[in-house]
């Protein structure tokens, strides 16, 4: 009866939990570079806040300096970067059957689905959107 109970607490336990870890840089990445696989390593403590997988890094943009060695925090990765401050971009507002588009001039570096002010260049007044898959800015309200 014993040895039944072992081995049913045994069987729930389950396969053997995937290692944890922490990504770190391999060397030192400066802000606004794209990571890849080559850039990062597994350390095996974990860090609270820190990537927990290389896969989850690579493609991301360096929001700030990374040095060696250090976690890197999921706060400090992005989407890369489409707009690039001073570039020009459609603005473009829809409510209902209502849309309007007209250029401005981006004031931030933005990646898609990130908000960027946008300096409308007709007006001068500067508006938020998010910064699109192509490229462009939808202004909301």
């Amino acid at each position: 009866m014993k040895g039944l109970a072992l081995a049913l607490v045994a069987g729930m336990a389950g396969p053997p939990a995937a290692e944890a870890g922490t990504v770190v840089p391999v060397r030192p990445i400066r802000g606004q570079t794209v990571l890849s696989a080559a850039d990062l390593a597994l350390e095996p403590a974990e860090t609270p806040g820190a990537v927990a997988s290389i896969e989850e890094a690579i493609g991301k943009e360096a929001k700030v300096t990374l040095y060696t060695g250090r976690p890197i925090l999921a706060s400090q990765l992005g989407a890369p970067a489409l707009v690039e401050r001073n570039q020009l971009v459609r603005m473009t507002y829809a409510e209902g059957p209502l849309s309007i588009t007209t250029e401005g001039r981006a004031l931030d570096r933005a990646g898609v689905g990130e908000e960027v002010r946008v300096m409308n260049l007709t007006s001068r007044q500067v508006v938020t959107g998010r910064v699109t898959a192509s490229g462009g800015v939808v202004v909301a309200r």
